[in-house]
């Protein structure tokens, strides 16, 4: 067994009952402890518990461990008679809550992960979803037109209070953890975040145990940012309150591989991104444009992206092009369509049951739409 550093093991199974707030037995902690860090003895794992319970950690019925102090509490599990399923292709969409449904995967079972999450959890609480499709908009700004054009809806991220961060903050770290073990060695994880909260998101996956391996740069005009101040715009005609939003962050992270990158490419078949070409890499700026209004009419959800920039984003995360892409926040299953018309195995999982029906009629048709050269 390979010498772990100073509270190596302890930290490890702080992350894992981070992410387990019901509780996790003995062998379940020693398993994904050994996913993240390497083989470690169950004896090593009960002797801590035992010694750190309760200063740390607290004993349930049936031999299950808690972390103290830890509030974070998943929605409640779907029960697995319960699923709603669909299948498209090689796309499969799950009905559940991500979190929960993490629990009941295989250890190292998935090879990457492509996903634009609630940035802020509010924007698709219930409350904030029925005012959005009622039009009251709540913490959506809801745009007017524009020649004609009627402009998507936008997250107010500048209206979050601190305990929303908090929350925001211990969410992801939750989710994280939980992600971690489930997917292979070397396997990239690449999260759609937002400029003002993006530092936020990143921490928390640190925090988690995945590595950081930088961004890549969505380039696309949105119409967030660079308003005169309000109530206050002939006043001051010359002053954009914020810069007018230009690009889009989504962060890029892997699960620490497995050797070198070229052992861990031949044993999981990943640890690196799919080349464009032989004489281009896969690189980190992606030039989009906005959403076309003929993929709108197909998916009508308040942050579908465009195929063309999710097909190139897809295509290089599994480097071999072997494997499952996984979209634990689905939507309107675009992530799942891009897959498919590259010819990648997916799985997405959606808990609002009005996004799961509408991704089960949009899948296939964003998966046949064609794009235009260039």
């Amino acid at each position: 067994m390979d010498r772990k550093r100073p509270g190596e093991v302890r930290d490890a199974i702080v992350r894992v009952l981070e992410a387990r707030p019901r509780g996790a037995s003995v062998s379940e902690i020693t398993q994904q402890v050994t996913s993240m860090i390497g083989a470690v003895p169950a004896s090593s794992v009960r002797s801590y518990l035992q010694l750190n319970t309760p200063a740390l950690f607290a004993r349930m019925d049936r031999a299950q461990y808690v972390l103290k102090g830890f509030l974070y509490e998943p929605a409640p599990s779907t029960t697995k008679a319960a699923l709603r399923t669909f299948q498209h292709g090689k796309a499969t969409l799950v009905g559940d809550d991500c979190l929960s449904w993490f629990e009941r995967q295989p250890v190292n079972s998935l090879h990457g992960v492509v996903t634009d999450p609630p940035y802020g959890l509010l924007e698709y609480s219930d409350l904030e979803q029925a005012k959005l499709r009622s039009g009251r908009g709540g913490i959506w700004r809801i745009p007017p037109s524009f020649d004609g054009a009627k402009r998507a809806p936008l997250p107010r991220f500048t209206v979050l209070k601190p305990t929303d961060l908090d929350a925001l903050e211990q969410f992801f770290t939750a989710w994280a953890t939980r992600l971690l073990p489930i997917l292979v060695p070397g396997a990239n994880v690449v999260v759609a975040s937002n400029p003002l909260l993006s530092f936020l998101v990143s921490s928390a996956l640190s925090r988690a145990g995945l590595e950081r391996r930088g961004e890549i740069v969505r380039l696309t005009m949105t119409m967030r940012g660079g308003d005169r101040p309000k109530a206050a715009h002939v006043e001051f005609s010359d002053v954009s309150v914020m810069p007018r939003s230009m690009w889009e962050p989504w962060l890029v992270f892997r699960k620490p591989i497995d050797g070198r990158v070229q052992d861990n490419l031949r044993k999981w078949g990943t640890g690196g991104f799919r080349r464009i070409s032989s004489e281009r890499p896969f690189g980190d700026v992606i030039v989009s444009a906005p959403t076309r209004a003929t993929e709108r009419a197909l998916a009508q959800h308040p942050s579908l992206k465009p195929q063309a920039f999710l097909r190139q984003l897809v295509r290089g995360v599994l480097p071999l092009s072997k494997g499952i892409v996984l979209d634990p926040f689905a939507g309107s299953g675009s992530t799942l369509a891009a897959c498919e018309a590259v010819g990648y195995e997916s799985v997405g999982v959606e808990r609002d049951r009005k996004y799961f029906d509408l991704a089960t009629e949009a899948i296939p048709k964003l998966s046949r739409l064609a794009l235009k050269p260039g």
